[in-house]
């Protein structure tokens, strides 16, 4: 079903995350961060932001260059 990539994630942010999808009840961390991710997608798909406005939200959140 899903294709499997790993990524790097800060420890101390790693932490946080098993700690809230621990707390939210869900069934790994894996699981929690599909959630998450699949959430903020939508959510930039839903704003009909233009794709260079996403892009400078990206930059200012450290996750372009």
């Amino acid at each position: 079903m899903f294709r499997t990539r790993s990524i790097k994630l800060d420890r101390h942010l790693l932490a946080r995350i098993t700690r809230y999808a621990d707390l939210a009840g869900y069934a790994s961390v894996e699981e929690f961060v599909t959630h998450a991710l699949e959430k903020e997608i939508a959510r930039l798909e839903e704003g009909g932001s233009s794709e260079e406005e996403i892009k400078k939200r990206l930059q200012g959140l450290g996750y372009l260059a």
